[in-house]
């Protein structure tokens, strides 16, 4: 997998940043040459910057480096007010490690944060990543027809996708029939769980689930949330993946299709018709993609998106799956995936379809 490029745009973004430390100043200074950077001293002083540029001079970036008093949070806090500077991009810029400082800056949503020793040429290429894709964290749902990386398929993955997949709809179309049946008895709504999903390249697609929840699911996520298997990682911090244990909105047909895995079988029909792959990194739902536009983690989307992964037969309803290790495996197969990986995947998907928790 080729590095991006980052300096062949670059020259163009405009870059407002301040530094107070030595470590961030030195770090400037190396990407000045790529970038318009606009360097002040202080807060006060990057603020006055801001509220004294027009619509047409106004930069694309603003750099801030996070100061012992928090006084950078406050001034996040106004950019994100102002109806002129909210539209900024805002990454800050750490010297030293500070769990506190990570979780603000997560409630603030700021797009990206990182703390000393910085990695230049990741800063860099982010900023540009940030400036070309703006509009993927506030209007995901708006890029169905725009893919952030072009990918193809590799031509042997998708033969085997087409074969695999309309086979299966062959043979399982008896058991597509009685569950079919016994989700309409039990439950009203329609049969087929329909929603918007980001896969490869953050390309939107509708994804097919057999349904096995209440119609009402969606609108009771918020009240679940303390629920959620992935929350323990810190109650002050929004989670980036949704799993909840013990479900309640779980029918009684759903549960035993979901721990069976039987509810996933429509999505063969997103598989031949070229949505995603057998085997790939699950394809996620708006609210979850949204959070993962970040340097470290978007490596996930530079995969095709399947129906089993590495995800699914390591770690699957353990309780101490962790939200970093969920990242960490989608980074991992994005980066080492192959046909005898997937073989090897697909394998082991078998056992692994039997989950023990429920969730």
């Amino acid at each position: 997998m080729q590095q991006a490029d980052w300096s062949y745009n670059a020259n163009s973004v405009r870059v407002a940043a301040c530094a107070g430390n030595e470590i961030t100043r030195d770090a400037l200074q190396k990407i000045a040459p790529f970038f318009q950077v606009y360097e002040t001293p202080t807060l006060k002083s990057l603020e006055n910057y801001l509220l004294n540029q027009s619509l047409i001079s106004l930069p694309e970036i603003v750099l801030i480096e996070i100061d012992e008093q928090g006084l950078a949070f406050a001034l996040v806090e106004t950019i994100q007010k102002n109806m002129m500077l909210k539209g900024l991009l805002i990454v800050l810029l750490t010297p030293r490690d500070n769990p506190e400082w990570l979780i603000k800056a997560k409630k603030l949503r700021v797009h990206d944060f990182y703390k000393a020793p910085y990695n230049i040429d990741h800063i860099s290429e982010r900023l540009v990543f940030l400036v070309k894709f703006k509009l993927i964290r506030p209007s995901l749902d708006k890029l169905s027809d725009q893919t952030v990386i072009s990918f193809k398929v590799p031509s042997v993955k998708r033969a085997f996708d087409v074969i695999f997949s309309g086979v299966l709809l062959l043979l399982l179309s008896p058991l597509f029939l009685i569950v079919a049946i016994l989700i309409r008895l039990e439950s009203k709504g329609p049969i087929i769980y329909k929603s918007k999903r980001v896969g490869t390249g953050y390309k939107i697609f509708d994804f097919y689930k057999f349904r096995s929840m209440r119609a009402d699911a969606d609108k009771r996520i918020a009240e679940l949330a303390a629920l959620n298997q992935y929350a323990a990682e810190g109650k002050d911090v929004k989670s980036t993946f949704v799993k909840f244990k013990n479900d309640p909105r779980i029918t009684r047909i759903g549960r035993f299709i979901r721990k069976t895995s039987i509810d996933e079988l429509p999505q063969l029909v997103n598989i031949f018709k070229g949505d995603m792959s057998t085997v790939g990194n699950r394809p996620l739902p708006l609210y979850e993609a949204e959070m993962l536009t970040s340097q470290d983690w978007s490596w996930r989307f530079l995969a095709p998106a399947g129906l089993t992964g590495l995800w699914q037969i390591s770690r699957r309803g353990k309780e101490d799956m962790s939200e970093r290790e969920r990242k960490k495996l989608d980074n991992f197969y994005a980066q080492n995936y192959s046909i005898w990986l997937d073989m090897k995947i697909l394998l082991k998907t078998f056992p692994a379809m039997f989950q023990k928790e429920a969730v």
